[in-house]
């Protein structure tokens, strides 16, 4: 196949003809353009070609699980995906309209090595996507996304004989009685159920009632222009609806999901929005009760708490923090044998005995579900409350190009190592650590921390602390932190401070 050209645009000849890949859409973990300005079907098609050329080239058996999400355009996008999977000799399993998690338990449930699942995630309309993975449950990383970048923009992907259709139906009913089970609620609960009109809508309201819970739909009929908002359970938009459903209504708590429905996002039962790092460990704290001694892994933007709560110290829990992204907890996860990974955006990774490791925001739900029927004389705001008072920064992002980003993040973590090895302190307090897996998260004596990295997606870096004391201490870290940011000058604005 020819290299994918980068100049084609819509409304030529060309456009109709010619694949047209836009190199900046390969991402670190995923896959993501503007449709159809950055990539056009032709181009799908050539994605296609060379993930099916990736599977051989790496020995993967030739059978793939694929699926879309519920955009207008997406089912064009699979299909033209299919075409160039199918050219590389692959045997396709269409699984239909899906959420991701759906997509990573088909891989399971068929019996199937590799995924491909057709989403831009919670991106607005206009964006379109791939997330795929070949080794159950991850999904591609850094090193995975960069062959298959190579692969197509070289235009290195080969045809091969053998190629194949199926429509496999069922996944769907396959994939609720897997997350059901067994288990109905014993308590009362009065949950608001908020999907924006996105791809969940099809399967959380059916969920919760065969839980046995009271559901209260917000916004659950499935729309694809997304006329509330966009699903997108971290922006304060949907999560400020929540709350105004949960106080209008008098619900127990709400439950909200992503355009692809592998984040859950929750509201307590007093319309507080927990962010899902706390929510997190309010998860490990009832799951280390019924597992002694587990690891948990936490993303580098994530709560001290997984590490320095007493409760969690108490059940012998041991905290793990690890890199930001899906993939790279989703691998971390499996490769330390923990039992459950938390990331601040919103994606949880439960592992065995309680999930299979992928991150889905409606096994979340029902654990959720299942964490207050544990507890029946608490609500979710008294299991909040329970949780030691700490106060943090919203996550800023100072403008950095995304040419430079990793050079200056380089420096600034070789500086703040310095100040740790020479004994210096920051926000007043000693360092005891720096972690730099992901950029450097200077954590203090007493388990307050800062942390700078690199964004993933955007020109910028990213910015969080937090202090276990005081929003004096708070203020203290993030302006010195700022201080060490600052000496580099290609670093910008924040499109946002406290």
């Amino acid at each position: 196949m020819t290299s994918p050209h980068f100049t084609v645009t819509p409304n030529t000849w060309e456009f109709l003809r010619d694949p047209m890949i836009a190199p900046t859409g390969f991402r670190e973990y995923d896959a993501r353009w503007k449709y159809p300005e950055e990539i056009n079907l032709p181009g799908m098609q050539a994605l296609g070609m060379g993930l099916g050329t990736q599977m051989r080239k790496r020995g993967i058996a030739p059978v793939i699980a694929v699926g879309n999400d519920y955009r207008d355009y997406s089912l064009a996008i699979k299909h033209a995906l299919v075409l160039g999977l199918m050219q590389a000799g692959i045997q396709v399993r269409d699984i239909g309209p899906a959420l991701s998690p759906m997509a990573y338990f088909a891989q399971f449930h068929l019996d199937v090595p590799a995924v491909a699942m057709v989403t831009a995630s919670h991106n607005p309309n206009g964006w379109t996507g791939v997330k795929m993975g070949f080794d159950r449950p991850l999904t591609h990383g850094p090193d995975e996304m960069a062959e298959l970048r190579d692969i197509v923009l070289s235009g290195s992907a080969e045809p091969h004989p053998g190629g194949g259709y199926e429509f496999v139906d069922g996944v769907r009913e396959a994939y609720l009685d897997d997350l059901v089970g067994d288990f109905r609620m014993t308590r009362p609960l009065k949950v608001v159920c908020a999907t924006g009109n996105g791809t969940a809508s099809a399967f959380a309201p059916e969920l919760f009632t065969r839980l046995g819970v009271e559901t209260i739909e917000s916004h659950n009929t499935l729309d694809y222009t997304f006329p509330n908002y966009n699903p997108n359970p971290e922006a304060m938009e949907m999560l400020h609806d929540m709350a105004a459903t949960v106080k209008a209504t008098g619900a127990d708590l709400a439950l909200g999901f992503d355009g692809d429905g592998d984040r859950c996002g929750v509201v307590d039962d007093e319309g507080e929005e927990i962010f899902a790092d706390k929510v997190g460990v309010i998860l490990a704290r009832d799951l280390s009760r019924l597992y002694p001694n587990s690891t948990f892994v936490a993303d580098v933007k994530s709560t001290g708490l997984f590490a320095s709560d007493p409760e969690l110290q108490a059940n012998g829990a041991h905290a793990d923090y690890w890199k930001t992204g899906h993939s790279h907890m989703k691998r971390r996860v499996k490769e330390i044998g923990a039992l459950a990974g938390f990331e601040k955006s919103g994606h949880y990774f439960l592992a065995a005995p309680i999930g299979r490791g992928y991150d889905c925001g409606l096994r979340v739900a029902v654990e959720i579900c299942k964490l207050m029927d544990r507890n029946p004389g608490k609500s979710m705001s008294d299991l909040r409350r329970a949780l030691p008072t700490t106060y943090a920064s919203p996550t800023m992002s100072p403008y950095c190009a995304d040419t430079e980003k990793y050079d200056v993040l380089a420096r600034i973590v070789e500086k703040l190592v310095r100040k740790f090895e020479a004994g210096e302190t920051l926000g007043g307090r000693p360092i005891r650590e720096v972690v730099t897996v992901n950029g450097a998260r200077v954590i203090l004596d007493n388990g307050s921390w800062g942390l700078v990295r690199a964004s993933s997606n955007t020109p910028n870096l990213v910015v969080v602390c937090e202090s276990s004391t005081s929003s004096g201490e708070l203020r203290a870290i993030f302006t010195e932190l700022d201080g060490v940011i600052r000496t580099e000058p290609q670093v910008g604005d924040y499109d946002q401070t406290f």
